[in-house]
């Protein structure tokens, strides 16, 4: 009996010191959360990885931290939670630095840069941005984005129509039930592009917005580290090589159309 509890106690031992060793030589993995369901950026290939911007962002920052990466797959709205109950260790979810959103977390030096942008229908069109505001109509806002907050704070006549998922707000435009979907530049342009027809998009940004990745508060080494990666991984060309890869249509059409580039 007191052989298998001086077995177990040494077990119990080589796991602790297990489990230092891994700290000690940066080896823990660093859980990043992010909502895949935001297609190029957060999404699942064929196989049922986890693939787009943010994956490839992760995993070059784990390369950098010689950390290897845990990708956990949360709803958008449970991100910040998950940051705060220590669930995740940050967010690489093409979340927009806010204000609101840096009373709770704190986030690192921006990566992207983006407009907030209008999807119209084309049976119902709008005359400009400035007609968003008016009696009668309805504008679609995916809830917990910034559309929403703005749609809150700028519409007053319109009226604002909350809902979970980017299908469902491109759907009311399609099917004439809502004049508009305030969502990102890049989002308005891909739902133009494959409802050419029935939708107009109208890139003129209604407000320009950063994205960062989203760290818990207090959490300066990681932020320092964090930073210092985006900073080299910018000046390496590794931007550039990510906006190819997976924007290539889309970088090309915004330099035509001398819309700046999201990167």
């Amino acid at each position: 009996m007191k052989s298998r509890i001086l077995l177990l106690l040494l077990v119990l031992a080589g796991l602790t010191a297990c489990k230092k060793n891994e700290e000690a030589s940066g080896s823990k993995p660093l859980v990043v959360g992010m909502e895949l369901s935001y297609p190029p950026f957060e999404t699942i290939d064929a196989q049922g990885n986890p693939t787009g911007v943010s994956t490839d962002l992760a995993k070059a920052l784990g390369a950098f931290l010689h950390r290897p990466i845990k990708i956990e797959n949360i709803p958008f709205t449970g991100l910040i939670p998950s940051l705060l109950t220590g669930k995740i260790d940050c967010i690489i979810s093409s979340m927009t630095d806010t204000p609101e959103r840096e009373k709770t977390i704190s986030f690192s030096d921006p990566y992207l840069t983006i407009g907030l942008a209008v999807l119209a229908g084309e049976k119902l069109k709008l005359a400009g941005i400035n007609d968003l505001d008016r009696s009668g109509c309805v504008i679609a806002v995916r809830q917990g984005t910034t559309g929403q907050v703005w749609a809150q704070e700028h519409l007053k006549k319109a009226k604002v129509l909350v809902l979970d998922k980017e299908s469902s707000a491109v759907l009311e435009v399609i099917q004439g039930k809502a004049q508009g979907f305030l969502y990102d530049q890049m989002s308005v342009w891909k739902n133009h592009q494959e409802h050419p027809s029935e939708t107009v998009a109208m890139l003129e940004p209604l407000q320009k917005e950063s994205w960062a990745i989203g760290l818990r508060p207090g959490d300066t080494v990681l932020k320092d580290q964090v930073n210092a990666f985006l900073k080299n991984f910018r000046a390496s060309g590794g931007f550039d090589r990510l906006g190819d890869k997976y924007l290539k249509d889309q970088k090309e059409a915004f330099a035509k159309a001398g819309i700046p580039f999201y990167f």
